[in-house]
């Protein structure tokens, strides 16, 4: 998102690819078969990716983990942790020196095309095949391949985002796509066309994004949209003065877990003055409430995917009407918003008003002005005559072009920003090659994306799947085998966790799935706690971030491992 703010003057255009059209799909760090495309939204992606190669195309993965998705392509490429920026860059070093760059329709539409190409001139696949961990000639095989497919698109997920150089690593792939002329084209990357036109509305409304307007008070941590990183959470916390963060509203969150450095996080919840959690769960995070506001269940509201539809590979609508009635007593979050809303921030005169206000707009309502006033002009009475949906349609060519907000109406595809931080940075790496010992990565599992998935006995039956994998040449001299018990251990503390030996790790990595760690007292999650496991935001580092944007670096952190004493 900030690389769309910088790149394309909206956080929100983040074009999507055409994978149903694709004939070169190059993923980097990212786990469609797992997450469902995620930031591409797509049911049934195993399918559309085995689509690829029926019709005579590749699909190359690049991740330190041969994962579910890296499994069914047609190469994997095992790149070292947090060092896919060097990667693309290295890439592009060759599509400028050997292939020609092109454009297609955004000809003319992009500037500072000139200081991107002399940044990566200083970075030959040579140069950077030591720190990447792939050979030259690989990384100058899939350039060539990448720039001289027909149709192709590079696509990168939470892999390429949550590591030291997330920023520049997702600034380079767009770079990438723009070079080869795959941005706003058949089969590259695609803006969509949802019934609710979300990006529209916000550019309308002057919701562009920001970044940097304020820093927060402790690390001088950056904001973006409004929001401070939650690296800096506990620091602001823990800290005195004016400016400490003495109150803490969650919705549906459990940062106790998905935060980094959870324990620390953890001790200092306790000293907030008020914490208010809307959340049907007691968790390891809502423990600490003094109030604690259950929501209706989430089967008895209605539902219309505003969000994901802006990021679709396909252009469709759907609403689904509730399942089950609710009880008298109960509330849906957004009538509790609402009314934490109108008596929170409404002027004393003003609240029973606003609070009325926003109990009479109901999200139906809305919802049938906002499609009325879209590009389809849909009813909500149509969609409900349609429960399975309606197809609008493949996404079409020049919506990015239609949409730059920059101020020039140009794509920059160099912001200063950036490349100082590239050059200071990534210029450095490339000559000191990889850290010895052990680094960190995260994993997706398909049952367990998020910690509240855990309480749920279908979700969390069979085989343990909270294990430490590592590749077998960095078992054997410690001695382990699978099922073995080690402590991992980083600068922020240690977990005890059964290993897991395979292949499917690159040598010098390991890996534990987020989410987990529900041992702790307080909780009343009698299914999540049978199955406890450990939490891997235990041993990640609040310290451990990307310098641009200050987002967590949870991915590459240097650990330790050894047999648990």
């Amino acid at each position: 998102m900030l690389a769309a703010l910088r790149m394309y003057g909206h956080f929100g255009l983040i074009p999507v690819p055409d994978v149903d059209r694709t004939d070169f799909f190059l993923i980097v760090g990212a786990n469609p078969v797992v997450s469902n495309g995620s930031l591409m939204s797509a049911p049934d992606m195993r399918r559309r990716l085995d689509g690829i190669r029926a019709r005579g195309g590749r699909m190359v993965v690049v991740d330190p983990r041969r994962t579910e998705t890296a499994a069914v392509a047609d190469e994997h490429l095992p790149v070292r942790p947090a060092a896919d920026a060097l990667l693309l860059a290295a890439m592009l070093h060759v599509i400028f020196s050997e292939h020609a760059t092109r454009l297609g329709r955004l000809a003319g539409r992009v500037r500072r095309l000139d200081a991107l190409a002399a940044f990566v001139r200083d970075l030959p696949p040579e140069r950077a095949a030591r720190s990447t961990g792939i050979a030259a000639s690989v990384i100058r095989r899939l350039a060539a391949e990448f720039a001289g497919a027909e149709r192709a698109a590079c696509y990168g997920r939470v892999g390429l985002c949550t590591q030291r150089h997330g920023t520049l690593a997702a600034w380079l792939q767009q770079a990438l796509n723009l070079v080869t002329g795959r941005v706003d084209e058949i089969g590259g990357l695609l803006l969509p066309t949802p019934a609710v036109d979300v990006l529209g509305i916000s550019a309308r409304l002057g919701w562009r994004g920001t970044f940097d307007r304020w820093r927060s008070s402790r690390r001088g941590l950056p904001e973006f949209g409004g929001e401070l990183p939650v690296a800096g959470l506990a620091d602001e916390i823990e800290s005195a003065g004016p400016r400490s963060v003495r109150a803490l509203v969650t919705v549906a969150g459990n940062p106790v877990l998905s935060a980094p450095h959870g324990r620390r996080l953890e001790r200092a919840l306790p000293s907030l003055d008020l914490v208010v959690s809307i959340d049907p769960y007691l968790n390891e995070t809502t423990r600490h409430a003094h109030v604690l506001l259950p929501p209706a269940p989430p089967l008895s509201r209605a539902h219309y995917d505003l969000a994901l539809n802006a990021f679709a590979v396909r252009n469709v609508a759907k609403y689904v009407e509730p399942v089950i009635a609710r009880t008298a007593d109960e509330r849906h979050d957004w009538e509790i918003l609402g009314e934490l809303g109108g008596r929170a921030l409404a002027p004393r005169p003003l609240r029973r008003p606003v609070a009325w206000a926003a109990r009479t707009l109901r999200p139906e309502r809305l919802l049938g002005l906002l499609l009325r006033a879209g590009p389809y002009r849909l009813t909500l009475a149509g969609l409900r005559d349609a429960p399975h949906g309606l197809d609008l349609g493949p996404l079409q060519p020049g919506r990015v072009a239609e949409r730059i907000a920059t101020p020039d109406g140009r794509i920059d595809i160099a912001p200063a920003d950036f490349l100082r931080e590239a050059r200071d940075r990534l210029l450095t790496e490339a000559d000191e090659g990889p850290a010895s010992g052990l680094v960190l990565i995260g994993r997706r599992q398909s049952r367990s994306n998020n910690s509240w998935m855990h309480n749920s006995p279908r979700l969390v039956k069979g085989r343990p799947r909270c294990t430490l994998l590592m590749h077998p040449h960095d078992a054997a001299p410690r001695g382990l085998l699978t099922g073995d018990l080690v402590e991992l251990r980083s600068e922020a503390g240690a977990v005890t966790v059964p290993v897991e030996v395979t292949d499917a790790m690159r040598p010098g990595v390991v890996s534990l799935p987020h989410g987990w760690g529900h041992h702790r007292g307080g909780a009343r999650l009698s299914v999540a706690r049978a199955h406890a496991g450990v939490s891997a935001n235990d041993v990640t580092s609040e310290r451990h971030l990307d310098a641009l944007s200050g987002n967590a670096a949870f991915n590459g952190l240097p650990v330790t491992v050894r047999r648990a004493p």
